[in-house]
């Protein structure tokens, strides 16, 4: 197959593309710099294809994606800066990264009749209760801008693909990028004690494990809304930092605080992140590796 993927400057995109290598695929990366920004770690993604395009530009996206006559298109760019998202001035912004770029992808896989796959979030739900998400919940009650922007994104693909796959993430780390383990290391390298909430629950989701199931979905024709996460249970973000810095050897105290205690956070954040997983074994994907597991690896990945 000629897979198309957005976003491979970023951590899922990278991953996706040497996934797709791995397997034999023709995979064509795109993303807004002129060349392959991401991290160079001389895996199959530095030295696969690459297009410059902007989502944003519809123009660009038809005249790119008529070009390259991809089989599939796996969405992976976003604007993910949640707090950022806030900012009056980046509202515009987000929009035509979230809204609009999503729908000019869409249009083009629909003239093209091939599949899409996008990547979306939690964030699309109101993040209240206990009970997981299920994906083909239609109770979509966003908290915040970054949410509201997926959301319509979901909802163009929705609308216009008839092949598509939208699965819903959490928690992300990945090699190429920052993320939440990175941060605590950082920081756990000058503070001897955290703060950390502990009343938003979800799993973390591994890039590398996540890559594998999306090209595992995008090979078969079992469309739909999907949840995808690492398994081992519902955390809080105090959890996950405890166990970080446990497989880091890192002696570091946590100290599980309110997010009301925690305070900082301009966009407000889903107390409860729990997506219910079962549709991918029940269509016969191989569901994540337990986050502990993740974790361990990620660590020595990046030592």
């Amino acid at each position: 197959m000629k897979i198309f993927v957005t976003g491979v400057g970023g951590q899922l995109g990278h991953d996706v593309m040497n996934e797709l290598a791995k397997r034999g695929h023709a995979g064509v990366g795109s993303d807004i710099a002129p060349a392959y920004s991401g991290i160079q770690d001389g895996s199959a993604v530095c030295a696969m294809p690459y297009v410059q395009m902007d989502i944003t530009d519809a123009a660009s996206v038809s005249r790119v994606l008529n070009d390259v006559k991809p089989d599939a298109v796996i969405h992976c760019a976003a604007w993910t800066a949640v707090d950022a998202a806030e900012d009056e001035a980046n509202r515009p912004r987000v929009r035509a990264i979230n809204v609009d770029g999503t729908r000019h992808i869409a249009e083009v896989c629909r003239a093209l009749g091939c599949k899409m796959m996008y990547i979306s979030t939690d964030y699309v739900f109101n993040g209240q209760g206990t009970d997981p998400w299920q994906p083909d919940c239609p109770d979509y009650a966003p908290l915040n801008v970054y949410g509201e922007s997926k959301l319509g994104g979901e909802l163009a693909v929705k609308k216009l693909v008839e092949k598509f796959f939208i699965v819903r993430i959490a928690w992300v780390f990945g090699l190429n990028g920052n993320n939440f383990i990175k941060t605590m290391l950082k920081v756990g390298q000058t503070h001897d004690n955290l703060r950390v909430v502990n009343d938003q629950i979800g799993t973390p989701t591994y890039t590398l494990d996540l890559a594998r199931l999306l090209v595992d979905m995008i090979e078969t024709e079992k469309y739909g809304y999907y949840h995808a996460t690492n398994e081992g249970g519902y955390i809080s973000w105090a959890d996950f930092a405890k166990e970080i810095f446990r497989q880091a050897g890192m002696n570091v105290t946590v100290t599980p605080v309110t997010t009301a205690e925690y305070g900082l956070s301009k966009a407000a954040r889903p107390f409860n992140s729990r997506l219910d997983k079962k549709k991918l074994t029940e269509n016969g994907f191989i569901p994540l590796p337990d986050w502990k597991d993740a974790v361990g690896r990620y660590l020595r990945a990046i030592q």
